[in-house]
């Protein structure tokens, strides 16, 4: 099996977080976004993960080199921003016959049993996994009938699915898929000046490639500030760990702190993860995410993200307050 993992994009939703780092290295729960994709793939034992990167491609093949030694990556750069089909197609020299093949886009993390793949694609030619959405006015979704995709409508109107595509594709004859990219892209299927996968599979479709919709357990989305916190908020229940130096502390589960933290005379949780190197003193923090080598005092906090060396010092208050008084702070 090969892995195409197009890592290329802006993440202009992240911003300011991703103004000098790739998306796919935002921390969430402790990890990178890509750690924690990398992670649920490695049991499918894959010949090659295919990168697709932009320029900021070398800080992605940075961490896969410390962290992951062990996987045969190869780097190919999107020189040209022309949509995610047109992305995956570039890996077209890296795909040989015989090959099967995972696309894996990295906005989102997901929580589903990849080795299940052959058992789900037995009789079928490809599998779009999928979602049951409540807001699938949003998204992409897979029409299914009698266990096949037999449309995909963009964003509907009206539910005619709730399904939604959520970026995780498999496809057991990789060449030939390769063959129906460069068709959609010679053919100039654009959609507002891109190339998207939904127009070459209802090429696939159209020719009778069987396509099926499997749904995963849970799809955490990580292309937002907001989105990014409630993952954090998912990933930590039952990851209580406290890895670092807490001083007269009290800690309200989830808690994620790694080695190298320092916390002194502070209240944390739920659901806050901090990275290592970040000292926090005197502060009040909740929903949060702190990166490394940061520096919170004196700081009430809730849904907020800091990145590394970040330096957030607020002031103790020294008041006296006479009976029947009411103070509003407004933050």
């Amino acid at each position: 099996m090969k892995i195409i993992l197009p890592v290329a994009g802006k993440g202009t939703r992240l911003r300011p977080h991703t103004h000098t780092k790739a998306k796919s290295l935002v921390h969430v729960a402790g990890k990178t976004v890509l750690e924690h994709i990398i992670s649920r793939l490695l049991p499918l034992k894959a010949q090659e993960l295919i990168f697709i990167i932009d320029e900021n491609g070398s800080q992605i093949q940075e961490f896969m080199q410390k962290k992951f030694p062990e996987l045969s990556c190869s780097y190919i750069t999107q020189q040209e921003r022309k949509g995610p089909a047109h992305a995956v197609w570039l890996a077209a020299p890296r795909i040989n016959p015989g090959d099967d093949l995972l696309i894996v886009f990295n906005d989102t993390i997901f929580d589903t049993d990849l080795t299940r793949i052959p058992q789900l694609c037995s009789d079928c030619d490809g599998l779009i996994y999928s979602k049951e959405v409540e807001d699938y006015q949003r998204f992409g979704v897979n029409v299914v009938t009698d266990g096949l995709i037999t449309t995909m409508v963009e964003k509907p109107d009206t539910p005619v699915s709730r399904l939604a595509q959520v970026g995780l594709y498999y496809l057991k004859d990789a060449p030939r898929f390769m063959a129906y990219l460069a068709a959609t892209i010679e053919a100039g299927d654009l959609v507002k000046g891109e190339y998207y996968l939904p127009a070459v599979f209802m090429r696939m479709i159209a020719d009778g490639c069987k396509l099926k919709a499997p749904e995963i357990d849970a799809w955490l989305d990580c292309g937002k500030p907001e989105t990014i916190l409630a993952t954090n908020a998912y990933l930590l229940k039952g990851r209580h760990h406290i890895h670092g130096e807490a001083v007269n502390c009290v800690f309200i589960e989830p808690v994620h702190l790694e080695k190298g933290v320092v916390v002194r005379d502070s209240i944390l949780g739920p659901n806050v993860s901090v990275a290592k190197g970040s000292v926090i003193e005197r502060s009040i923090i909740r929903d949060s995410i702190i990166n490394s080598d940061s520096t919170v005092s004196d700081m009430l906090l809730t849904d907020t993200i800091l990145g590394d060396a970040v330096q957030l010092i607020g002031s103790p208050r020294k008041m006296n307050i006479g009976d029947h008084s009411l103070i509003e702070m407004q933050g």
